[in-house]
């Protein structure tokens, strides 16, 4: 029998995955949304995520990782390579998977569909470690409280569903259908949700080196795909202005949720 936090962590990964479809059916809301438009949204994802990997995962995960050993170098040690571990995992990932990043700027006309997959292959890429995070959250439940970040991640999910059916849409797809697109690529965050809930229970010592673990991911995911491609315009004010009132949302809920 499945235990709750299993069953829990499972239900909030479907949750938050399911919001990618949110943002995928958005297509309808507007017959056509700028680069500022989509700049803005993954900005604020942007600071939501940050805030969410370091006080959901990244600073409770070095408490518990300091009761490792009463050497506090080799407890960094420890904790300094589980967030690089992470890190190197998605890193691995985007280099061995084909995808492309975000170009919002080039969707037109002749937006060919291959190009659309590629990119929609890097935003699944990014699910499955987000998922991951909801998981190893769940099963770390006794000392953190995982409803933020999985809050911040559903968040997160709009703005990339969105983008998702954006380009389907500037590939000549139907809206309908690159909002189920949207969607289904969604489902991938239970995936990585399972992977976290069931390698986190073999010993106390692996749920805060994977909490670690995890929000080294998901500072990746920031830093390296969502930034770059949202500053490469030239308005980087407003930019900013998104990024730190994503944080400031995400650090506010975070108090308020524990």
């Amino acid at each position: 029998m499945m235990s709750s936090v299993f069953v829990q962590g499972l239900l909030a990964s479907l949750i938050a995955g399911l919001v990618t479809g949110v943002g995928g059916f958005m297509i309808f809301l507007k017959r056509k949304y700028s680069q500022d438009n989509i700049n803005f949204m993954l900005n604020l994802a942007a600071g939501v995520m940050l805030a969410a990997s370091f006080f959901a995962l990244l600073v409770p995960a070095m408490g518990r990782i300091l009761l490792f050993d009463p050497d506090i170098h080799i407890a960094a040690f420890w904790y300094s390579g589980a967030v690089f571990a992470g890190v190197a995992l998605v890193w691995l990932l985007n280099d061995l998977l084909p995808h492309e990043h975000n170009n919002m700027g080039q969707h037109g006309p002749h937006f060919s569909l291959k190009k659309a997959w590629l990119f929609i292959i890097a935003i699944t890429l990014h699910k499955l470690p987000e998922g991951l995070a909801v998981g190893v959250a769940y099963s770390a439940e006794d000392f953190m409280n995982p409803d933020s970040l999985v809050i911040g991640i559903a968040l997160h999910n709009i703005p990339e569903g969105l983008t998702i059916a954006i380009s389907l849409v500037a590939a000549n797809s139907s809206k309908l259908k690159a909002a189920l697109t949207a969607l289904l690529i969604g489902m991938v965050q239970p995936l990585g949700a399972i992977i976290g809930l069931l390698t986190m229970n073999y010993s106390d010592k692996i749920v805060p080196l994977g909490m670690a673990m995890a929000g080294g991911t998901l500072l990746f995911v920031v830093i390296n795909e969502i930034l770059p491609e949202t500053y490469g315009t030239h308005n980087t004010t407003k930019s900013a202005f998104a990024v730190f009132l994503g944080f400031i949302f995400m650090t506010y809920l975070k108090m308020v949720l524990e």
